[in-house]
Order: C-alpha cells, then structure tokens, then sequence
C-alpha cells in the first residue's frame, strides 16, 4: 500500500506535545479517509500524530486504571520534545510552570506527513516533515529510504533523542535506516544512550527509573502499570507481562514470540532488563 502525502499545519498551543507526538491539522480533512482505520479529530479538526519507528522518553503518562502520572527522565524528554518542536518549524515556544501545557508559540506551522494508517487509538502512523511537499496535497508515493532519512523522526533517532520501536508493517529497508542511525548515536553515547538500562540492566524503583536510567518507553509503561504507584518487588512482573500478550517479533530470529520471554528479572538486585536490542523486536500493532 503506498503512502498518502497529506499538507496541513502544527498545533501546539494549549497542548502537551512530546518527541514523538504533535498536533496537526490537514489542509483537506478529505485525506484522512485515505488511509486504513479511523482518524481520531478533536472539534478544532485537529489530529494528534504518531510518529513512525520511535518513541520518546514519557513525560506525562497515565498508565490504565492507574491514578498516578509518571515520567522518564525529564531532562531527556524534554530535549526530543524540544527538537521535534525546532525540527518541525515550531519557535517561540513557552510553556506553563510544570511543563506540561504550552502557553505560546507559533502555531499553524505548515508541514506534511506520508501516512498509510491510523492506529487503534485514532492517531495517524505518519513520518513527519516540516514545509510543502514536493508532490500535490493527497497524492501517493512509494516512501524510499532517503525520504525517510529527511524525516523529523529519523532525525531524533540520529540524535539519540528516542528509541527505536518498530511495528509490524514498516518495511525493512527503512528499519535498516533506522538501524543506522540508531548505531551511530549509541556509539556516540547521545541523548539517552548514555544511560540507557535498557539491556544493561536498570533498578526496577519509580525514583530511579523517573529521574536516573532511562529504559526502552513501553518496558517503563507496562512497569508503572505493574508498580501502580508504589515501588514493589519484580516476583510477579514476568506473569503479569504474559498477561498483557505483547506480541512481537525478534527479527533476526525470525521467531514470533511475546515480551515476557525477553524480559530478564533478577530479583536479588530488583533489576530488569531486555535480552534482545529494541532495535531486534517487531511489536505487533
């Protein structure tokens, strides 16, 4: 299925934008029916996108059934906030006092997205630009990799800012430049591979994992819906994962499987971690 160009503006102005999400309004809402699933609008005809192959450090995140916010290491979320925002031609930005909300800032920026589909949450599976596109408003493309490679997301993933977190559908030539990029910031030590826990190992406590070891961001999220707000031990994590059914698929394996069976607990020393690189794992959508 080929991608859809669709031209419109940014919104972030009494929103809570972060790395990997933003507001964005189509120029002609008739493209929306375009792609496969339901785009989700608010009464502005605004849609909130998601940005293809990554994902950002969790700034404000409600796990459900949880009556707790969390966040990751804020100095780094912030950050992949920040650049997406300059990426995406959004300046002058201010935020309210807990960093939350944005106050002010140039909006109705013009940009565009290639999209095939909306997720089962309304959001549009998009890579991201800023500008006019080349081609006209709704036209089709095959999306090659050195598009992508122009891509707002694959910016962040060359800084470091996010990580990388692939869903079945994306086509392995543009994860192989993902891939790259992700190589290069990690050897580089940038953005949160300085630190990242991820398979090293990271002390399973909300202090440590909110402010200190930045993680993969769906490892975090499935242990602060585990931890529901209070720090607890790991003995059950692992059976509460094969719960939640996280299929996914190790890649050079060729093996489909769920994330309980790459999670490794070590409950003498309350850590967690992944046996297999983000980069490795195909999660299904």
């Amino acid at each position: 299925m080929p991608f859809i160009v669709i031209k419109g503006t940014f919104h972030v102005v009494g929103k809570s934008p972060d790395g990997d999400s933003v507001g964005f309004k189509a120029d002609d809402s008739a493209n929306w029916s375009k792609l496969t699933g339901t785009v989700k609008l608010n009464s502005q005809g605004i849609a909130q996108l998601r940005f293809e192959a990554i994902d950002a450090l969790e700034t404000h995140y409600a796990p459900p059934g949880v009556h707790h916010q969390f966040h990751q290491q804020l100095a780094l979320g912030q950050a992949a906030q920040a650049e997406m925002l300059a990426e995406a031609g959004v300046t002058n930005v201010v935020w309210n006092g807990s960093h939350t909300t944005v106050v002010s800032a140039t909006d109705n920026v013009p940009g565009y997205i290639l999209s095939r589909a909306a997720e089962k949450f309304g959001r549009p599976i998009s890579f991201v630009f800023k500008g006019s596109p080349p081609e006209a408003d709704g036209s089709t493309l095959k999306l090659t990799v050195a598009r992508v490679q122009q891509s707002i997301n694959l910016q962040l993933a060359r800084r470091g800012l996010v990580y990388p977190t692939y869903y079945e559908g994306l086509f392995p030539d543009l994860r192989k430049a993902f891939n790259a990029a992700v190589k290069t910031a990690r050897a580089g030590n940038l953005g949160v591979w300085a630190q990242d826990g991820t398979q090293t190992g990271a002390v399973a406590t909300i202090a440590n994992l909110s402010d200190v070891v930045p993680v993969l961001p769906k490892l975090f999220r499935r242990l602060m819906e585990y931890m529901d707000g209070v720090d607890d031990n790991l003995g059950a994590f692992k059976a509460f994962l094969a719960s939640k059914a996280d299929g996914m698929l190790i890649i050079s394996a060729g093996h489909h499987t769920h994330l309980d069976t790459i999670v490794n607990v070590k409950l003498s020393t309350n850590t967690v971690r992944l046996t297999r690189p983000p980069e490795d794992l195909l999660f299904d959508e």
